[in-house]
């Protein structure tokens, strides 16, 4: 009994690091697709649903989170050293907001997603790029525009005032999406 217990805690352990090399697609998804976990499964899930390419997807993801599963933002600090307060309540693989996180499950009626869940996060994401798409006109594989939308939100996207911050990270989304797209035709899909 002890034994699978411990063979459960480590399978569990697996899917909660990071992947070795987040810059190579192929090598995610190789490290990721198990018995309990697939996540080329749902991110070519998440395309067909929402019409998004996968590595626009996955850029996201890479520039957001970095591929952690419980990334949040720094802490911001009290008389200058001691930590306080969150500046966001961006959270897990999407960083998605819990505003934005509660909306997404109220109107597809995923109640038990998880922004900690790959799965539900590139899910998320796939869904946020949509309405952007449909909302400010946005082509869904224009990386730069759709995480500029992303950073921003639909109203600050289409106000056009894009902070410095997310135009560079709008550029390292761009550049990941195109290298992992010429991944992905080397490895399958």
């Amino acid at each position: 009994m002890r034994c699978v217990f411990v063979v459960v805690l480590l399978l569990l352990a697996g899917c909660a690091t990071v992947p070795r090399d987040t810059r190579n697609a192929c090598a995610v998804f190789e490290q990721r697709d198990g018995l309990f976990n697939n996540w080329r499964r749902a991110a070519y899930q998440a395309e067909r649903e929402y019409g998004v390419p996968v590595p626009v997807l996955m850029a996201t993801i890479y520039t957001e989170s970095g591929f952690r599963h419980n990334a949040k933002p720094p802490r911001t600090k009290l008389f200058g050293f001691i930590p306080w307060t969150r500046v966001s309540s961006a959270y897990g693989y999407s960083q998605a907001l819990d505003g934005t996180w509660a909306r997404y499950q109220s109107e597809t009626g995923r109640w038990t997603a998880r922004r900690s869940d790959f799965g539900d996060a590139i899910r998320f994401i796939a869904w946020y790029h949509r309405e952007s798409g449909e909302k400010n006109g946005i082509a869904l594989n224009d990386t730069y525009r759709l995480y500029i939308a992303y950073y921003h939100g639909h109203a600050g996207y289409a106000r056009g005032n894009w902070s410095d911050t997310a135009k560079t990270g709008a550029k390292r989304a761009t550049g990941m999406a195109s290298l992992y797209s010429r991944q992905l035709k080397s490895c399958g899909s």
